[in-house]
Parts: structure tokens; C-alpha cells; sequence
């Protein structure tokens, strides 16, 4: 059975200069976590809005602003022009924070809302303090920069950013995390915000249980999200394309930990080298 139609969040105004591109209502999409909307700002033009019963990752895509909240004030927040020209600024917001974002240049922002009881302090994450990765081998290779990861002092929300290069996979071997048995898997809802450096170029994620029950496949293009409820997720970069997506996950613990379908496992034993084009994105780039 497939569920292309629940899976898939098209984006709604890729063009657009300002405003809502793509949304995820958790109650509308059968999850118990996480919500996220990507919105455009113009120069000078301002966002509000409160946190609630929400922790919140703000993670600016692109461009440079001002945010200023019932926690803080954080001034010329962000400096890539895109997710392909540099490493990310995340602002972490607890519960009950009211805030402004202020755009200074035009700004591309993305806004992962986790459910959380928990309050830990408000704190700006710099290029600096990121984490890089270089994960997989051959055309496997992809860079994940960590944002929250599981030491991050928050409640549930887990922050990571992925490049595939051209014609690459990632999450691959197919891993999953849908069963609460730690340490080696916890139960996580997953979101996939994609972002792709050509307006014509795509991807294509699987989405599938070991009995099927789940099994979809989907074309992605720049702006689209894909929900992951469960079940193995591996992705594929077209051919001359890189391919960002943004990771957003929360579940039954603060934990990365997965497992991989042990019919493609084994590809991990004939990796012998990393792909050079990687890293995608790094520190001297804006």
C-alpha cells in the first residue's frame, strides 16, 4: 500500500518573495511532535509569534536578521546567502517565548516546533559550534552538520542538516527509527524540508516497512517536505543536482540511535574511499 498523498507536502509559492512556502500542521499530518513552516521575510519586514507549548528551532536558511524575544535579543543573526553557501545560525526558543523576527537583508528561515514540558535556556547555535560529519563512502558519502544533537540542552527536538551531492545517496543503508529500544533504536517522527541548487532539480525518497505495509516512493522537488512516521527513508540526488534537506525529529528519547535493513546493511562492508566533492558546505564559505 502506498501513501504518496500523506507523505508529500508540496511547496506552495517556491517564488515567492515573502511569506509562508511550505507548512506541517502536526494535527493534520498524524503526528504527536513536531510542526514546521519555511517563510520568506523581504528586507524590513518583521515576523511574531509565540512559542506556546512549543520548543522552537530557527534555523535561518539565508540571509541576515534581527530577533528579539521575552528571552533575548540577538543582533545580525545569519550570513549565507543559502543553504549552499555556508553553514547555519539556529536560534533554540523554549516553551512560553514570545518573539519578532526583523529581516535586515531578505531572509529565508525555516521553524521547527517541537511539543515540549520541559524549559531549558534560549541560545543562539553559531557556524562555529556545529558539528560536521562526513558519513558513508563511494556514492554514499553525504555531510550532516548537527545542530541540536542529543547533548543539546533541550527538551525533545533534534536539529541536523544533510548535503547530498549530485547523483549521491543518503540515508542509506535504509535505516529506521520506530521502535523504543534503546540504546540501539529509539521511536522518532521525522520531517524532510528539501532544498535543491537548481530550480528544475529533484530527488527521490523511499519510504517503506519490512512488511510493506508502508511503501512509497517519492519525487521531491526544491521547498517539498516529506513526513516519516515510520519505517526505512533512504534518499537519492538526480544526477546534477546537490541536494540540502533539513532534519527535524522528536520521539521517545533525546537519541540519533537507528537501525539498518539488514537486506542492504552489508553495503557498508564495500566502502573504501569518500566522495572528494564533500564537504558541500563549510566554515570559510558564505
Amino acid at each position: 500500500m502506498t501513501f504518496e498523498n500523506e507523505l508529500l507536502i508540496p511547496v506552495k509559492g517556491v517564488t515567492a518573495e515573502s511569506g509562508i512556502t511550505t507548512e506541517m500542521k502536526a494535527a493534520e499530518s498524524g503526528f504527536e511532535y513536531l510542526n514546521f513552516q519555511a517563510l520568506r521575510l523581504a528586507a524590513a519586514q518583521e515576523h511574531s509569534g509565540e512559542t506556546g507549548g512549543n520548543e522552537l528551532g530557527l534555523v535561518v536558511l539565508g540571509g541576515r536578521c534581527n530577533v528579539s524575544s521575552s528571552r533575548g535579543r540577538w543582533e545580525e543573526v545569519g550570513e549565507r546567502t543559502s543553504v549552499f553557501t555556508g553553514m547555519p545560525y539556529t536560534l533554540y526558543l523554549p516553551p512560553g517565548t514570545s518573539f519578532t523576527v526583523s529581516a535586515i537583508t531578505p531572509c529565508d528561515l525555516a521553524f521547527c516546533y517541537c511539543v515540549a514540558e520541559e524549559t531549558h535556556p534560549a541560545r543562539l547555535i553559531t557556524p562555529a559550534e556545529v558539528e560536521v560529519e562526513i558519513r558513508g563512502g563511494g556514492n554514499a558519502t553525504r555531510q550532516i552538520n548537527h545542530i541540536l544533537g542529543p547533548g543539546f540542552p533541550a527538551h525533545r527536538l533534534l536539529l541536523c542538516e544533510v548535503y547530498t551531492p549530485s547523483g549521491n545517496w543518503s540515508s542509506y543503508p535504509p535505516h529506521k527509527h520506530d521502535v523504543h529500544n534503546p540504546p540501539s533504536e529509539v521511536d522518532l517522527e521525522e520531517i524532510y524540508y528539501y532544498r535543491i541548487d537548481r530550480p528544475e532539480g529533484f530527488a527521490i525518497q523511499r519510504v517503506y516497512t519490512a512488511d510493506r505495509r508502508l511503501n512509497a516512493t517519492l519525487t521531491v522537488y526544491d521547498g517539498d517536505l516529506v513526513l516519516v512516521p515510520e519505517g526505512y527513508h533512504p534518499v537519492a540526488a538526480g544526477h546534477g543536482y546537490n541536494v540540502y534537506y533539513l532534519n527535524a525529529l522528536a520521539g521517545s528519547a533525546r537519541s540519533m540511535a537507528a537501525s539498518d535493513d539488514p537486506e542492504h546493511a552489508w553495503v557498508k562492508e564495500t566502502w573504501c574511499s569518500k566522495d572528494p566533492r564533500v564537504p558541500v558546505v563549510s566554515m570559510e564559505m558564505k
